[in-house]
């Protein structure tokens, strides 16, 4: 990529899409494409393919895909493996028909199998059983990277993959129905202090491990990606540290200023037991995450009071 290189975010205006964008920008990168879901359903093919063969961009990142957490993945196990496939496919052949230089996938840590060897490298995809509870979108999102190999397999496409782990930051998704446990904590600790509150309710026993990456680092490492590597295999994206659930609850709790007690819920799911990525891969092509877990929240939070109060 060169800095007046045509590049299309799919997915601008999530999560992980926004902060493409802003790293783009950050290094000077100003030749950017991004559409609505109004503007392109990207669920739909014909306009997919009217809109590359419209615009023609050289470069893609394929951020775009239906996300929640256990409950919403449970919920709705169909519309998450549907949706993103339909997202995906539509994307990718589209990529290979009209030309695009490079595209660069990204899917997520659930893809592995739940009871993988710690911390996880990226060869043990497909070597056992996934994660229940969201087995759907882990199936949809093995899908993509698989394509992506066989494209460049079969037709030399430069079509790579990562895998980030836990992210969260600005625009995450804060809805308690649908969100991810770092967001939901977040939420659930600063209306409980808005309502003096004396205890807050934590899913699960707390003692699942988790690694969590601030979403500003992993663009850093997208863009990074996109310009560095062209190889078959993904590529982990992670901090390879990690916390348990009941310790983030008590960060959060800390940053947020809550000063009431905290109530675990052994009923309500735990999820896979422990999920850390090994990210030597990545510290090896040259990369490093740079926010640590502590300055994360708070960056998260300030994001949390000023934009979703």
């Amino acid at each position: 990529m060169d800095k007046n290189s045509k590049i299309y975010v799919a997915g601008h205006r999530g999560l992980v899409g926004s902060a493409i964008v802003r790293n783009l920008y950050e290094k000077g990168y100003r030749n950017i494409i991004a559409r609505t879901h109004s503007e392109l359903d990207l669920t739909n093919q014909q306009a997919v393919r009217e809109f590359f063969k419209f615009e023609k961009p050289e470069f893609v990142f394929l951020a775009a895909a239906k996300v929640g957490g256990i409950n919403a993945n449970n919920t709705y196990p169909a519309d998450f493996i549907y949706d993103n496939l339909q997202i995906q496919n539509n994307i990718i052949r589209a990529a290979h028909d009209y030309s695009v230089k490079k595209l660069l996938f990204l899917g997520s840590t659930c893809i592995y199998p739940k009871m993988a060897p710690q911390p996880i490298k990226e060869e043990y995809l497909l070597s056992g059983y996934l994660e229940p509870t969201n087995e759907a979108y882990a199936i949809a999102k093995i899908a993509g990277l698989e394509m992506c190999k066989f494209f460049k397999r079969q037709y030399n496409d430069n079509f790579i993959s990562c895998m980030p782990t836990n992210l969260y930051g600005p625009n995450d998704n804060f809805d308690l129905s649908s969100s991810h446990v770092m967001p939901a904590l977040i939420r659930k600790f600063h209306e409980a202090k808005e309502k003096n509150l004396s205890q807050v309710e934590i899913w699960g026993t707390g003692t699942p491990l988790r690694e969590f990456l601030y979403v500003d680092d992993m663009a850093d490492a997208c863009v990074f990606l996109m310009e560095k590597y062209d190889g078959e295999e993904h590529v982990n994206i992670g901090t390879g540290e990690e916390v348990s659930i009941g310790e983030l609850a008590k960060l959060i709790k800390e940053v947020v200023e809550f000063e009431g007690d905290l109530v675990f819920n052994p009923k309500m799911p735990d999820g896979t037991p422990r999920k850390l990525t090994d990210v030597s891969k990545l510290h090896n092509l040259g990369w490093r995450h740079k926010v640590e877990l502590v300055d994360g929240i708070r960056y998260a939070y300030s994001w949390f009071v000023e934009n979703i109060k």
